[in-house]
């Protein structure tokens, strides 16, 4: 996954949210996981969550997710 595969970012914490989940026809968590080639970035910290912003679906437990990591790293 280019960049995110570099050393220097070796502890980075990557949070993607898969947005508009209450569309139809929308890709899931597993097929953007596999379209972003997430399942290459080995022994790094990355999470996949669903979303949808206009009702704030999943926004929260991407984020509690994130801090989680964030903090674990202090």
């Amino acid at each position: 996954m280019g960049i995110l595969a570099e050393n220097e970012l070796r502890d980075t914490v990557l949070l993607v949210f898969a947005n508009k989940q209450d569309q139809p026809h929308v890709m899931n968590e597993a097929k953007i996981t596999d379209k972003l080639g997430l399942y290459s970035l080995h022994h790094r910290n990355w999470h996949i969550q669903a979303a949808c912003a206009t009702s704030k679906n999943g926004l929260y437990k991407g984020l509690d997710w994130l801090s989680i990591q964030l903090w674990n790293q202090k």
